[in-house]
């Protein structure tokens, strides 16, 4: 009986702590320890995103313009501030990237389209390469343009397929969806699969501003960096 109500009272007397990291607990579940998705999996990496994209997104999930069911679940009810706060969380993590497999099952033909692409851009179709906005090492842009590498595959091609089919959207100026319209579906498959095989930079982080000037206005960066 003693052991009983010892038990009982040291259940009582647990509280869980009131952080925001345990408030971000359900986050883990999907993506991946602390925010750090596995490399085969579907789920984005959120550790060390820039703040500015992260709070972006849960507002377009929040707000109608991305859809996927668990996430609106988490935060169709949450205001402007909690869903900053989340987002300074993740970004704040400095975590390494997991191991990037070499192995696809992508032809060289489809490799080098995705290179060329993701490099050089397609300037007959009005295609930008997409180290113009995602910086040269496509590691992100602070405040609000994430990294393309350490991304698996499965979901890099699921978004560009988004913009393209005009399934996913962004507050105007809407670029992404502007350059998804010129994309074709190989193209799609052919910068996913390159992305996916390219190695992550030791200690990656955003860059702090732009390669250049963005090649189109984009609701991602401040009007003074369009």
């Amino acid at each position: 009986m003693t052991s009983l109500l010892t038990t009982a009272q040291a259940l009582a007397d647990f509280r869980v702590p009131d952080t925001i990291a345990q408030r971000v607990a359900a986050c883990i579940a999907c993506h991946g320890r602390e925010g750090a998705s596995n490399n085969a999996a579907f789920f984005p990496r959120l550790a060390g995103k820039p703040e500015g994209y992260l709070f972006n997104q849960l507002v377009s999930f929040r707000d109608g313009r991305r859809f996927n069911s668990d996430m609106v679940h988490l935060v169709q009810h949450q205001s402007d501030a909690y869903l900053r706060e989340m987002a300074a969380y993740f970004a704040s993590l400095d975590l390494p990237y997991p191991a990037v497999s070499n192995v696809s099952d992508a032809s060289a033909e489809t490799l080098a389209r995705g290179k060329t692409l993701a490099l050089q851009g397609d300037a007959s179709r009005g295609i930008p390469a997409c180290t113009q906005c995602h910086g040269a090492a496509l590691t992100g842009v602070l405040p609000g343009i994430p990294a393309l590498v350490g991304l698996p595959r499965l979901y890099l091609s699921s978004q560009l397929g988004a913009w393209l089919s005009n399934a996913r959207h962004a507050l105007a100026p809407d670029c992404m969806s502007e350059v998804g319209r010129k994309l074709s579906t190989d193209d799609v498959n052919a910068v996913a699969a390159w992305l996916a095989l390219q190695p992550v930079p030791d200690r990656a982080k955003p860059a702090s501003s732009l390669p250049g000037l963005l090649p189109m206005p984009c609701s991602a960066m401040p009007v003074s960096q369009r």
